[in-house]
């Protein structure tokens, strides 16, 4: 079965509807595939690199405080969200063992404090850190230039993770697009994502410590995917012309290939226009005594196969460097 064949699959099975959106269905694009835009991301190789937390944390989507100035990395490539804060630890490390041949550095986050500062809920809070995209490429990018977003995860042991069962780590991307059923044309957000869920006392269908990854795809919720082992990974998801969302994982940090396949959704029920950014989450209970797991990225990196359009090429030159910038 092709890809786009898998992928009207995929849409028969989210109702009558899907198929009312889309009169054409675009093979999903391996993410990584194209072109890399240069001006976004990062491979942390620099020994210098590092991060300016300039105070609080935003928690805006929990109680509607953004507490400017954001966060930012002295290099302008990454950012606080502004929806939720940046994990309280930002550090560049030497990459572990088994990471991209020659990368010497990698970056590493982990929370504390999550939610709202100095609030212990006790509930399962999580912070953001963002790639600064559309103010370095110049705008939005359409999903006719088939973006993608690319990274390498380095999943700890076991014993090192917070011993919590659920989501503690997650690759999404910020998206604009039209809702089910829309009449009308306005664009709005929607995130979709691989998350990292772990279960510590084991599963049905483990008698230990396990994990698996879950796509924040369907517009019936979260979806269940593959189980992964600690070591590399190689994570992507990338956009096409149809609006789907394509999802991919490959162990190893070798580049993605069709073999590394997952899903293809309308992610959330949306048809995808605009890629906006690529983002991660951390997260834990928000008890004030258990950090979130220490989790290590590296070589975070955007591509589109398409041309980009005339009007973000001509401001990429022009583009003023990201600072208190609201979210992408």
């Amino acid at each position: 079965m092709s890809r786009c064949k898998l992928a009207l699959a995929v849409l028969a099975s989210l109702g009558p509807w899907a198929f009312q959106t889309t009169t054409s269905c675009a093979e999903p694009v391996v993410p990584g595939s194209g072109r890399k835009i240069t001006s976004v991301g990062d491979n942390f190789e620099k020994p210098e690199w590092s991060y300016e937390f300039n105070g609080q944390k935003s928690s805006h989507d929990i109680d509607g405080q953004r507490r400017k100035p954001y966060g930012r990395a002295t290099n302008g490539r990454f950012k606080e969200g502004t929806g939720r804060g940046q994990p309280d630890v930002l550090e560049r490390v030497a990459t572990p063992a088994g990471g991209l041949p020659g990368s010497a550095g990698s970056l590493l986050m982990t929370s504390l404090d999550t939610g709202i500062p100095g609030r212990r809920t006790k509930e399962v809070q999580q912070d953001d850190l963002h790639a600064s995209c559309s103010a370095r490429v110049g705008g939005l990018i359409p999903v006719s230039s088939s973006p993608s977003a690319v990274v390498r995860v380095y999943v700890p042991p076991f014993e090192e993770w917070e011993q919590r069962d659920g989501l503690s780590f997650g690759f999404r991307l910020s998206l604009r697009g039209t809702a089910p059923k829309q009449t009308k044309q306005e664009l709005e957000k929607f995130w979709p994502g691989i998350f990292i869920q772990y279960h510590p006392r084991g599963t049905a269908r483990s008698q230990g410590p396990s994990a698996n990854l879950v796509l924040r795809a369907s517009n019936r919720g979260d979806t269940a995917g593959p189980a992964i082992t600690p070591g590399w990974w190689t994570f992507g998801m990338s956009c096409t012309s149809d609006g789907m969302v394509h999802y991919y994982a490959g162990e190893g940090v070798e580049d993605l290939t069709e073999e590394n396949f997952i899903a293809s959704y309308y992610a959330h029920g949306y048809r995808a226009r605009q890629f906006s950014t690529f983002f991660f989450n951390v997260a834990n209970q928000a008890d004030g005594r258990n950090w979130t797991t220490e989790w290590i990225i590296d070589d975070p990196a955007l591509y589109v196969v398409g041309p980009l359009p005339k009007e973000l090429t001509a401001q990429r030159s022009t583009t003023r460097r990201p600072g208190n910038m609201s979210d992408e």
